[in-house]
């Protein structure tokens, strides 16, 4: 950035009379993390970065090779509306660099950013459009609790949906941040919500994915609840999805996905891609759904994707193509969930999708029946395969997938495959109140 850019940075933290900036990151479970620094040290930042100690975050350093440079975006900078006027704070987004002033490889934010240039060179511009849901649950002494705020159903209003005020006040925060927002809304489950903001760009849509689940339960916690992004809280009821829509445009605006002429008005590089998310997609679960928890949200009998197959019409397939054509012609990945880090959902989608185009992969026969209603054998006839069902499952997809893990690269790919490990045997070893009331009394 130049000296320009930084003076007016600073001008206008001094005008909009900021005491405390926070400098956020992700580490590379896409969980948020940041280092406060008061306004006077902005323009240290904003030149020469601030170190921090990267060993003690999640899958980022050894010890020995622990120092970190947080460098601010500038484009990110913010001020946190729920912040009283008379102590203001402000937030960056931040890259993450190795002292040597290289990016680090392991920083979630540039691995996504390598895959936006890749296809940059291609031609692309990728814009995705991430749907989150929500639970609200209430608080009880300080501690949340699994007890429903309230007992409303798919778009539901109060007195039935009493979570709505909740719902505003997060809607005017984001809207004070520069979200655009589109629509929010109850959705299926009790206490379970919506909130949808507009496309765009895949590097600011990720940032603007860790900013709303911030923001989310930052102002949760001051009305006295709990906003959980778990994929499934509780059982027997919807789990919570992040359904991502994506699609690219040309450098020059136009929608690439988009033929007038094709079959379905699907272009060839509409085509390919989607060939290339399903070659990918059984990798890309590992990244998608990242917890033990995720795959309870990956069975049939409820509204999550488990079949891998495509459509333009049927909302049971992995992959649907809404209506809308022209401008908004675009896919729809139906199976992450909002535990996954949404820079490197984006990445893994974006590699798989350009390697449909670079190979010109084709897709299967589109899957028009609805899926959940097929027999084994009929699925087995259409070629439809399932999806990974379990953490351990999708973490050895990821393992056998060279370009997921060559994107990924190596310093991730060995932390994911840890942390998977960890879980799994943590799982395996666990005894669940279900063992007890299925065991104990008849052992």
């Amino acid at each position: 950035m130049s000296g320009d850019d930084v003076s007016r940075m600073l001008e206008q933290i001094e005008k909009d009379r900021v005491r405390f900036i926070r400098l956020q990151f992700t580490d590379i479970l896409g969980n948020a993390k940041n280092v406060a620094i008061p306004a006077k040290q902005a323009e240290k930042a904003l030149t020469e970065g601030i170190s921090f100690d990267g060993s003690s975050i999640m899958g980022f350093a050894r010890i020995e090779e622990s120092d970190m440079v947080l460098k601010p975006d500038m484009s990110t900078y913010r001020i946190l509306p729920w912040r009283p006027e008379t102590m203001r704070v402000a937030r960056f987004i931040c890259d993450v660099y190795t002292p040597n002033g290289k990016p680090f490889d392991g920083d979630p934010r540039y691995i996504l950013r390598k895959q936006v240039e890749a296809a940059a060179k291609m031609g692309f511009i990728f814009n995705t459009g991430p749907e989150l849901e929500f639970f609200l649950f209430r608080q009880h002494d300080g501690k949340p609790s699994l007890e429903f705020q309230d007992v409303g159903g798919y778009f539901d209003l109060a007195p039935t949906d009493l979570a709505e005020d909740v719902r505003r006040d997060i809607v005017v925060a984001l809207t004070d941040m520069g979200f655009d927002i589109e629509a929010s809304h109850h959705e299926v489950a009790e206490s379970q919500h919506e909130i949808d903001f507009k496309y765009g760009e895949a590097l600011t849509t990720a940032d603007n994915v860790i900013t709303f689940k911030f923001a989310t339960k930052t102002i949760a916690l001051q009305k006295g609840l709990h906003a959980s992004f778990m994929a499934k809280p509780i059982f027997g009821i919807n789990g919570s999805g992040m359904h991502t829509n994506c699609s690219l445009s040309t450098l020059n605006g136009e929608n690439a996905f988009f033929d007038p002429a094709a079959p379905l008005q699907l272009s060839e590089t509409a085509m390919h891609f989607i060939a290339g998310l399903l070659k990918h997609v059984r990798a890309i679960t590992r990244i998608a759904n990242p917890t033990i928890n995720s795959y309870k949200r990956l069975v049939p009998g409820y509204e999550a994707p488990v079949y891998i197959g495509w459509s333009a019409s049927n909302r049971t397939a992995l992959i649907r193509v809404p209506a809308p054509r022209g401008r908004s012609t675009r896919v729809e990945l139906r199976s992450p969930d909002p535990t996954c880090n949404p820079y490197l959902a984006f990445a893994a989608m974006l590699a798989a999708g350009l390697d449909g185009i670079k190979n010109k992969l084709e897709p299967p026969k589109s899957a028009d029946k609805n899926i959940f209603h097929m027999t084994p054998d009929e699925r087995k006839k259409e070629g439809i395969d399932t999806l990974p069902g379990s953490l351990f499952e999708s973490n050895q997809c990821l393992m056998e997938d060279p370009l997921i893990c060559e994107i990924l690269g190596k310093h991730v790919v060995e932390n994911l495959n840890s942390i998977a490990e960890f879980e799994c045997d943590s799982f395996r070893i666990a005894v669940t109140d279900w063992e007890t009331k299925r065991y104990f009394s008849t052992y």
